[in-house]
C-alpha cells in the first residue's frame, strides 16, 4: 500500500507509532466536544478555518525544517507541480473545514463523529473512479454497514430533537445534517486526489499539508469577497467572538491534521481505522463525562455499527486473484 510518502507499506510499530496513534484518538475523539465548547456562536466560521490553516502552515515548516526537506525544496518545488498536485483538494478541503465548522454547532459531539465516518465511504468510491483501486466483498458489505448507520442517524436525531422541543429538526437537517455529510463527500474526493498527488507526484505528507494550507486560504480570502462571511469580517472585524479558548480547538484541528499524515505514512491505513474507531468510543465517553447527557437510543445503534463497519473494511483488503497466484 502506497503511503502519503510514496512508500509501499507501513513500517515496523514502535513506541513513536504509538505515541502519534495516540495522540490522533485523543485529538480526533475531543476534537467535536472541544470545538462546540470554544467556539463561540459570534466567531466567524473564515476566520476559525483560515487561523486553523495559518497554523498548519507554522507546524509544517517547523517539521520540514527538522527533518531536512526544507532545503530540499528551494531547489526542486515549482508552482505548476504544487497546483497540479495540491491545488485542486486545498480547495476542497478549505470548503470542507468550513462546512464542518458549521455543522459542530448544530449536532452532539457522537452524532457529529459518527456521521463524518461516512467519509470512508466516498473516499472508497472516488479512489475507484480515480485510481482504479478495487473493493473486496466484505468492504462492499462494511461500506452497506457505514450507510445504514448514517440513514439511521440522520432521520432518527432530526425527530428525536423534534419531539424534545430542544431544536428545530429542520436546523438541525441543513444547519447539521447536510453539512457534515457533503463534507464527507469533498474529503472523500480531496483524499483520493492526494492518493494520486501521493503516488505520481511523490508529494511528502508534510510538503501536501503546506502547499494546501497555502492555496486553500488563499481560496477563503477569495470568497469572503462576496460570502456573508466576508461581510461580517468588514463589519466586526475578523476576531470578532474571540477569546483565549477559541484558539484551542484551531491548534487542535491543525495539530491533528498534521497527525493524519504521520500515522498514515508510518504505520498505514489499518493503524488509522483502529484510530478512528478508539475516537469515536473517546467521543461518547466524553460526551457523557462533560456534557452530563448518555447518547440517544439512535447513537447506542449506530455506534456498533460504524465500529463494525471500519473494522470489517480494514481487515478485508481487496486482493488481486492474479497477482496471488503469482
Amino acid at each position: 500500500m502506497a503511503t502519503a510518502n510514496g512508500a509501499k507499506g507501513p513500517s515496523r510499530m514502535g513506541p513513536k507509532v504509538l505515541f502519534y496513534s495516540i495522540l490522533l484518538t485523543l485529538q480526533y475523539g475531543a476534537q467535536p466536544l472541544i470545538s462546540k465548547r470554544c467556539i463561540g456562536k459570534e466567531v466567524i466560521v473564515t476566520s476559525s478555518v483560515l487561523t486553523c490553516e495559518v497554523v498548519k502552515v507554522i507546524c509544517a515548516l517547523i517539521l520540514m525544517a527538522r527533518d531536512g526537506s526544507l532545503k530540499k525544496l528551494a531547489k526542486e518545488w515549482t508552482l505548476m507541480g504544487s497546483l497540479t498536485a495540491s491545488g485542486l483538494p486545498a480547495a476542497i478541503y478549505a470548503l470542507q473545514n468550513s462546512l464542518l465548522q458549521i455543522s459542530y454547532r448544530s449536532l452532539d459531539s457522537l452524532t457529529f463523529s459518527i456521521l463524518n465516518q461516512t467519509k470512508i465511504f466516498f473516499t472508497a468510491f472516488f479512489t475507484f473512479i480515480i485510481l482504479r483501486q478495487k473493493q473486496s466483498v466484505q468492504q462492499i458489505g462494511a461500506l452497506c454497514l457505514l450507510i445504514m448507520a448514517a440513514v439511521l442517524l440522520s432521520v432518527g436525531e432530526g425527530s428525536n430533537k423534534s419531539s424534545s422541543g430542544g431544536v428545530n429538526p429542520e436546523h438541525v437537517l441543513f444547519y447539521g445534517i447536510i453539512p457534515v455529510l457533503l463534507a464527507s463527500v469533498l474529503s472523500g474526493l480531496a483524499s483520493s486526489l492526494c492518493q494520486w498527488a501521493s503516488q505520481v507526484k511523490k508529494h511528502s505528507s508534510y510538503l501536501m499539508t503546506l502547499e494546501m494550507s497555502i492555496v486553500g486560504s488563499l481560496c477563503l480570502l477569495v470568497s469572503t469577497l462576496k460570502s456573508p462571511d466576508g461581510e461580517a469580517i468588514k463589519r466586526h472585524g475578523f476576531f470578532h467572538g474571540w477569546t483565549a479558548l477559541t484558539m484551542v480547538p484551531v491548534i487542535s484541528n491543525a495539530l491533528g491534521g498534521i497527525l493524519v499524515g504521520l500515522v498514515t505514512s508510518h504505520a498505514g491505513g489499518v493503524r488509522k481505522g483502529f484510530v478512528i474507531v478508539s475516537a469515536l468510543l473517546v467521543t461518547a465517553l466524553l460526551q457523557f463525562a462533560f456534557e452530563g447527557k448518555p447518547p440517544s437510543s439512535y447513537c447506542l445503534v449506530a455506534l456498533p455499527l460504524v465500529i463494525s463497519s471500519i473494522s470489517l473494511y480494514q481487515k478485508y483488503p481487496y486482493m488481486d486473484k492474479k497477482k496471488k497466484k503469482v
